[in-house]
């Protein structure tokens, strides 16, 4: 149970609970988002904003950032409660137990999905120059940065679930957050890292 407790709790052991991830059926994440936080749990479920065409028709919808994944702050106690929400899957887990996602991943998440800037899903990425936004709305977001034709981006990646999202951003904001990786010149998926 000492290890369950300290996955509810922050790792750095002050009494803000974790996020953790819930599994969703494709295309329920707002349904579910709204049915945890109707039984008092705190979600967040980032969005972005796309632009969809048929024959007679333009919109602009909002698709999550994460398909078929919400995030929960705490509140993993409440196992019965989170699994008979109509949509959820399950709660993502690693050794059985439920997996909690770093404060700064999910702070850096929260704060690119409410930048203003353009957000989009990214393909999932371990490798690259890792860097750290100096000022701005974003000071301080560390992630990867990529080249797509000829804008910058930063990807910010949820390991847990081989995910990750990528906001533009100006060359001049961005600092590395290491000397060893100077040189790394990469091509993943099509993506070219930034040296």
């Amino acid at each position: 149970m000492h290890t369950e407790q300290n996955n509810l709790m922050g790792k750095d052991g002050n009494a803000q609970p974790s996020w953790f991830a819930l599994y969703t059926r494709h295309k329920h994440e707002k349904v579910v988002a709204r049915a945890l936080e109707g039984k008092g749990l705190e979600t967040f479920l980032p969005l972005y904003a796309t632009t969809r065409r048929w024959q007679d028709r333009t919109k602009v919808i909002s698709l999550p950032l994460f398909p078929c994944y919400v995030f929960l702050r705490g509140g993993v106690d409440r196992r019965l409660d989170i699994l008979t929400t109509p949509g959820v899957h399950s709660i993502v887990s690693t050794a059985g137990q439920p997996a909690a996602i770093p404060s700064d991943v999910m702070d850096g998440v929260r704060r690119t999905a409410e930048s203003g800037a353009r957000v989009d899903p990214h393909p999932f990425l371990k490798h690259g120059e890792s860097v750290r936004i100096k000022s701005g709305v974003l000071a301080g977001v560390k992630g990867i940065l990529v080249r797509k034709k000829n804008v910058l981006r930063l990807v910010v990646s949820v390991e847990i679930l081989g995910k990750a999202v990528a906001v533009e951003v100006d060359a001049d904001l961005v600092e590395k957050l290491s000397e060893e990786r100077r040189n790394i010149s990469a091509v993943v998926r099509g993506q070219v890292f930034v040296n």
